[in-house]
């Protein structure tokens, strides 16, 4: 009966939960603009509330990215990826806006001898070795 179980891997979640202090005032007013049917819940206003907010300030996330030179959306970097690396002798600087990923069977010490700098402003996914690794080398 067990060769018919399967391990299924959960699939990584597409966002990174965060948590948010809000006075009272402000708390009420996010219910009744939900309980009147502006948004479906609380997340789906904040959600959009953040959106605005980002769009509003668009120009200077921009002008920021390409100024600091950062890789925005999602970056993987597979053991392929460091190997290669280091066959040619060069170092990796990860700079990225958005999600970066460390693959699973990346060791810690490939991940040291190939990765220089680690700059994630978002969410940076990988093993807790490699993190610990490369936590010298993180901003």
């Amino acid at each position: 009966m067990s060769s018919n179980l399967h391990e299924i891997r959960p699939r990584p979640s597409d966002s990174e939960k965060i948590t948010i202090n809000l006075g009272f005032v402000d708390l009420g007013q996010v219910d009744l603009m939900v309980q009147e049917g502006f948004y479906s819940n609380r997340t789906d206003f904040i959600r959009t509330a953040i959106r605005n907010q980002l769009q509003r300030h668009a120009d200077v996330v921009k002008q920021s990215t390409a100024r600091k030179s950062l890789d925005l959306g999602l970056r993987n970097y597979s053991r392929e990826d460091l190997e290669a690396a280091r066959r040619a002798g060069e170092m990796l600087h990860i700079n990225v806006l958005g999600l970066a990923t460390i693959a699973q069977d990346v060791t810690p010490e490939l991940a040291r001898a190939t990765i220089a700098s680690v700059s994630v402003l978002g969410a940076l996914h990988a093993s807790p070795a490699v993190k610990s690794a490369l936590a010298d080398r993180t901003r």
